[in-house]
């Protein structure tokens, strides 16, 4: 059982202007009969007249004859011409009924209701079934709307029956919704692109303060929601959002655009906005900006990007700059042509071309733009009642100066996306029959239709949207006139503008001079700091820090040096390589250094001469002999050597061999010159006790291999299991100093102390022997060394441990010299200066002499020292008592004496030269 829903008529205007309609026909725009037919929903009016008080449903007459609408429609019958008259289709002809919608959804729906209406019904009647599968209505697709809110319901409806709905003007995002507008196409892209397009212009402009004004409906929101996320993802940030109502008729419209201009004129940092509404809005919107001396840049929808009627107010200029996107051009020569003969078409079945033409009449006498704004201003109303007053005139160049090429070819590329279509379904079918096929099935063949373009396959995509380009307009005052040029292209694909020659480049630069910004743009070296404003384009600019640049305007955040190596001052726009310092051989501290190592080898080197020409004399034999003061020499000479591993770039050679060798070398040393302080304690020692021990402990050659080779173990361990190593220290923020790292600090400090113990064991026994004779007295001098020694590594630890830079190698270098210099001294330059300026005292009767006066004092006041009283004696001074005379140092009235080391001499009285004896045995033996 079906449901029939009657189509009531309705009043509207007629051929001959009649005023109530007797049946639906008369409600049809324009129509012409076919095989196939098509309908077609337009805004010819821009608004439909409403009662001031409601009256019986009735749809009203409308006003605002909109020309570029107009010329769509006359688009649309061109194409079904063209086709009908080529081989396109194979003698199956198209047919059209093309509807005004007056931009409201309401009567929008009533012609929707006539296309659902059952073919051939003598009465208009729309069934209601269940099921639509075999239901054949009276067109097989529809091509409109012209605006996005009235497609929307419109596509609703005639999904009922799946019928194809293919739409030249309607850009809403959220048509490309399958689900919810399953049967709806299009032949321009979605807003999407759109939106994204003028975010991808603001963006490259350097604007990020703007302003939106759209429309109050479905079309005008999502438009504005669109462009919001595009303009969030290019952080460009809205101002301002100002919602104009959609309807002329509307109370509030005129105090919305006043409220709107005071917006714009408020707000003096905003210097762009853009426009999401429909001609007849802008047209409103422009008149009261230029009353206001509104200066900006203004950036259009497809809307009105091209609108002449815009583009010829008066005194346009005065607004500021114009750039828009419009749909792709196309070749329409031959749409142009038609117009050229567009007179000679009778009128009977085109209203639209009827009441165009009396509309010629009544405003024949204005100038073109007061003309045009008399076609604009006329009602149905007005025209039925000067319809037979004027006589008929004509006007073609009116009509080719309002065309909008970019609607114009997407008008005709739906009509031969439909045909193609019809084409592919009537391959194997009689397409003269109506019932041949039904609208769900061209549906399906409409999807995947190809249509050639201007040379290029295009089609629709699964959301039903042809992925064409846009063009970007900008308009420009030629010859004093306003004129619409194309100033390059925008690939939807790529995402990117494409200039035809530098001048159009040249205009596309000119439009970043404009400044439209919440802050003033941060300088490279700079970066945002965002404020307590909600918007993130509202930040005050402060400098990148240290080791952080920005090299570019506006950055959110400053870019970190991406290595060590590198650093940036405050307010940086680049990082610098660091500096790299190391103790090179340039440095005048560094020569300074090498100067005093250089004379040390030469200090070394001339002892080593001075002695080995005086190789006989006593000074030298009593020094150890030749080779033992060449041993120690030559470990000098390492050491001044060891200092050069210091300087220059360090390596992984030089970092673990200065330690070592100056370790291994200074331990050589102090083993040496510890055998001759044990040697020199052996040989003038009168103590029993100490004599035993030193006599275990002096082992030359084994001691000074034990001493030397525990260093050795202690470098070897080191190098092998905590090596020394090249560090990059970056303690200095704009330098990197090159040094050796050390490995281990314990290793290392291993090593100073082993050689710290050693020299402090030297230091005891030197310090025991530092009453011999001026001539032998090294041990003093060795004390003194050892000192030396002492002092400077003391301080050097706490110097060493706070000194950092290229300067810390000297640090060591110095240690190490005055060390080495201490000991070298001490040691060998008293002898020296003995051989070359006393000579005198450097014979062999003259050290005897010194050697038997130290022996005969130092042993008698031993064997004084040794004297012991009975108890129950008296004390006697030893210092005035004769040994021999004491009762324990007499027997048989002999005296009985021991020189300490030597046997008892018993039963005689004490040789007065027994201490000489003595010493000259100790002497032989040294």
């Amino acid at each position: 059982m079906a449901f029939v829903i009657f189509l009531i008529p309705c009043f509207v205007i007629g051929t001959d202007i009649a005023f109530s309609c007797q049946n639906a026909d008369d409600f049809v725009g324009a129509s012409s009969p076919g095989d196939i037919v098509i309908g077609g929903l337009f805004a010819v009016h821009s608004e439909m007249l409403h009662p001031e008080d409601p009256i019986k449903p009735v749809i009203q007459n409308c006003a605002g004859f909109e020309i570029q609408v107009f010329l769509q429609t006359l688009a649309m019958i061109h194409a079904i011409e063209t086709i009908n008259n080529s081989t396109l289709l194979s003698g199956v002809t198209l047919g059209y009924e093309i509807y005004d919608t007056c931009a409201e959804v309401t009567k929008a729906m009533a012609s929707a209701l006539r296309f659902l209406s059952k073919f051939n019904s003598s009465e208009d009647a729309v069934e209601f079934k269940c099921n639509y599968s075999d239901y054949i209505p009276r067109v097989k697709a529809v091509i409109g709307a012209s605006y996005s809110e009235v497609s929307m319901a419109v596509s609703r409806l005639l999904a009922l029956q799946l019928i194809p709905q293919v739409s030249p003007a309607s850009s809403a995002e959220i048509l490309s919704d399958k689900i919810r507008f399953p049967s709806f196409f299009r032949t321009i892209p979605s807003d999407f692109h759109q939106t994204r397009a003028m975010t991808r212009l603001i963006y490259e402009s350097g604007w990020n303060w703007i302003g939106v004004i759209a429309t109050d409906d479905d079309n005008g929101r999502f438009a504005l929601e669109s462009f919001g996320v595009q303009a969030m993802a290019n952080n460009v940030c809205i101002a301002f959002k100002e919602m104009l109502p959609a309807y002329l008729s509307d109370s509030t419209f005129h105090s919305k655009v006043d409220q709107a201009i005071e917006k714009i004129v408020k707000e003096k940092r905003v210097n762009v906005i853009v426009v999401f509404m429909r001609q007849f809005h802008v047209l409103k919107l422009f008149k009261k900006a230029i009353e206001r001396n509104v200066h900006k840049i203004w950036i259009a929808s497809d809307n009105w990007s091209a609108a002449v009627k815009i583009s010829t107010i008066p005194n346009i200029r005065q607004l500021g700059t114009i750039v828009g996107f419009g749909f792709k051009n196309g070749d329409i020569s031959s749409f142009q042509e038609f117009l050229r003969n567009l007179h000679e078409k009778p009128t009977e079945n085109n209203k639209f071309l009827h009441e165009y033409i009396t509309l010629l009449s009544v405003c024949e006498h204005l100038e073109y733009h007061d003309f045009q704004k008399c076609l604009s201003n006329q009602s149905q109303d007005d025209l039925l009642e000067n319809d037979d007053s004027k006589h008929q005139i004509w006007r073609d160049d009116f009509l080719n100066a309002n065309i909008e090429p970019g609607f114009i070819r997407s008008t005709i590329l739906a009509v031969y996306a439909i045909a193609h279509a019809i084409k592919r379904k009537c391959k194997d079918r009689d397409c003269k029959d109506p019932s041949a096929f039904t609208p769900w099935e061209l549906l399906e063949e409409l999807k995947r239709v190809i249509v050639i373009d201007d040379g290029k396959e295009v089609k629709f995509d699964s959301n039903g949207d042809m992925s064409t380009s846009y063009d970007v307009l900008l308009w420009k005052e030629i010859d004093g006139h306003m004129a619409i040029t194309t100033m390059a292209e925008y690939d939807a694909e790529k995402g990117g503008f494409v200039f035809e020659d530098e001048e159009k480049k040249k205009d596309f630069l000119a439009l970043k001079k404009v400044q439209s910004t919440c802050s003033q743009p941060c300088r490279p070296g700079q970066v945002k700091k965002v404020t307590e404003s909600p918007h993130t384009c509202c930040y005050e600019c402060i400098y990148c820090p240290e080791n952080h640049y920005s090299n570019q305007t506006d950055m959110d955040y400053c870019y970190r040096c991406n290595n060590k190596t590198y650093w940036a001052p405050i307010n940086s726009t680049t990082c610098y390589k660091k500096t790299i310092y190391f103790l090179g051989w340039t440095d005048w501290f560094a020569i300074f250094l090498l100067i005093l190592s250089a004379f040390g080898v030469v200090l070394v080197l001339s002892i080593s001469v001075i002695f080995t020409k005086n190789l006989d004399t006593p000074v030298v034999k009593a020094s150890g002999g030749l080779t033992v003061c060449y041993i120690i020499l030559f470990s000098h000479f390492l050491i001044f050597l060891s200092t050069v591993f210091f300087i220059d770039v360090p390596t992984e050679f030089k970092c673990k061999t200065r330690q070592a060798l100056f370790g291994i070398s200074f331990t050589l040393c102090i083993s040496c010159i510890l055998i001759k302080s044990l040697k020199i304690l052996l040989a003038f020692s009168f103590d029993p006790k100490l004599q035993n021990f030193l006599k275990c402990v002096y082992k030359p050659i084994p001691t000074v291999v034990t001493c030397t080779g525990i260093q050795v173990i202690i470098c070897t361990f080191w190098l092998i299991f905590r090596t020394p190593f090249v560090n990059q220290n970056f303690s200095i923020p704009r330098a990197i100093i090159l040094e050796c790292h050390e490995g281990s600090v314990v290793a290392f400090g291993i090593m100073l102390g082993y050689i710290a113990a050693l020299a402090f064991i030297c230091f005891i026994f030197a310090f025991k022997g530092r009453k011999l004779p001026e001539n032998y007295n090294e041990a003093k001098f060795i004390t003194f060394g050892m000192l030396i020694y002492f002092i400077a590594w003391i301080v050097f630890i706490p110097v060493y441990a706070t000194t950092f830079g290229k300067y810390l190698p000297a640090v060591e270098i110095i240690v190490v010299l005055i060390s080495n210099y201490g000991i070298l001294c001490c040691t060998f330059l008293p002898k020296c200066y003995i051989i070359i300026f006393k000579q005198e005292t450097n014979t062999k009767s003259a050290f005897l002499k010194m050697v038997y006066t130290y022996s005969s004092k130092s042993a008698g006041s031993v064997a004084v020292s040794q004297v012991s009283l009975d108890s129950k004696s008296s004390s006697l001074r030893a210092t005035n008592t004769d040994p021999c005379k004491t009762e324990n140092n007499s027997v048989n009235g002999r005296c009985h004496f021991q020189v300490p080391g030597q046997p008892l001499i018993k039963g005689k009285v004490l040789p007065k030269n027994a201490a000489r004896t003595t010493v000259r045995k100790r002497v032989s033996s040294i």
